[in-house]
């Protein structure tokens, strides 16, 4: 729904599958091949994803200072189960977190959310306050005060409904 750009490095992994799912319309990308293909996710892979998308659903919004959608499991038990390792570049010295082996989505969201917090970004990524849309985005704002992924959809929405309700 967003306008906005993608999220910086590896956060652009965490906005792809949290908006993997339109809550307006309720469809759901993960329930086809094309739609998983871009997580590198088979058919079998897909529970664990929706469970990890809506906790970091959550997290999102609690970055933008909001109560969670619905109950979920805590972000933080799932991503203690991702095995990672700190990968050494011969080259220049370089460290970072990586996923161990192959990497499995949730391994690579750590490893995403790991970075974003060495370089700052983690709280920028937030979900759309309006109910009906939660969709991720990164705060590009000065302030990090952004409240909705499109200012022309979800932001003017929440404004003629704020303007309606004083006419009343």
């Amino acid at each position: 729904m967003s306008e906005r750009s993608p999220a910086p490095g590896g956060l652009g992994l965490v906005e792809t599958l949290v908006n993997t799912l339109d809550l307006e319309t309720g469809a759901d990308s993960l329930d086809t091949e094309e739609g998983r293909a871009p997580l590198g996710l088979t058919e079998d892979d897909v529970p664990a994803a929706r469970e990890l998308r809506e906790s970091l659903r959550a997290t999102l919004l609690a970055h933008a200072g909001h109560p969670p959608h619905r109950a979920v499991t805590r972000l933080g038990e799932l991503l203690a189960a991702a095995p990672l390792v700190v990968a050494v570049d011969p080259a220049d010295g370089s460290a970072a977190l990586a996923p161990a082996g192959e990497g499995s989505l949730t391994a690579r969201v750590a490893a995403a959310v790991a970075q974003a917090l060495v370089a700052g970004t983690w709280s920028r990524l937030k979900a759309c306050e309006a109910a009906d849309c939660h969709w991720a985005y990164y705060d590009r704002s000065p302030a990090g005060r952004g409240r909705w992924c499109s200012m022309q959809v979800c932001g003017a929405r929440a404004k003629m409904r704020r303007y309606r309700a004083k006419e009343s």
